[in-house]
C-alpha cells in the first residue's frame, strides 16, 4: 500500500500542477499570448518612461488580472464543452459572459495604462 504524500509534498505537487496549467494556457490559447506580448510591451515602456513604484504596482496588477481573466474564461469554456458538447443557448450565454469578463478587464487595464503613460508621453513631445 502506498503511503499518502506529506503536506509539503502536496504543496509542491499543487505548484507543479498550477505551472502545468499556466503552460497549457500559453501553449493552446492565442489570446493569452497576445495579452502577454502586450504586457511585455507595457513593461518595456514602464522601464523606458521610468514609472513610479505605485504605477508599477498598478501595471503588475492589471497585467495579472487580464491574464487571470483569460485563464478563467478558458477554464469555463472547456468545462462548458465537457458538460454540454452539443449546442446549448444557456452554454452560449455562459461563454459570452465569461468572454465579456475578459473584455472588461482588458478595457480597465487599457484605461490604467493610458492614465499612467499619457502624461509621461506628452512631456516628451511637448
Amino acid at each position: 500500500m502506498k503511503t499518502p504524500p506529506s503536506p509539503i509534498r502536496k504543496r509542491m505537487l499543487s505548484f507543479r500542477y498550477a505551472f502545468q496549467g499556466i503552460g497549457r494556457l500559453f501553449q493552446y490559447e492565442p489570446n493569452v499570448r497576445i495579452h502577454a506580448v502586450a504586457g511585455i510591451c507595457v513593461i518595456i515602456a514602464g522601464f523606458l518612461l521610468k514609472i513610479s513604484a505605485m504605477e508599477w504596482i498598478a501595471i503588475v496588477i492589471v497585467i495579472g488580472l487580464v491574464i487571470s481573466a483569460e485563464a478563467f474564461n478558458t477554464a469555463i469554456e472547456k468545462l462548458c464543452d465537457v458538460v454540454s458538447p452539443d449546442y446549448s443557448e444557456s452554454i452560449k450565454h455562459i461563454k459570452d459572459m465569461s468572454a465579456g469578463a475578459v473584455l472588461l478587464t482588458a478595457i480597465a487595464s487599457a484605461i490604467t495604462g493610458l492614465i499612467i503613460f499619457i502624461p509621461k508621453i506628452t512631456v516628451i513631445f511637448l
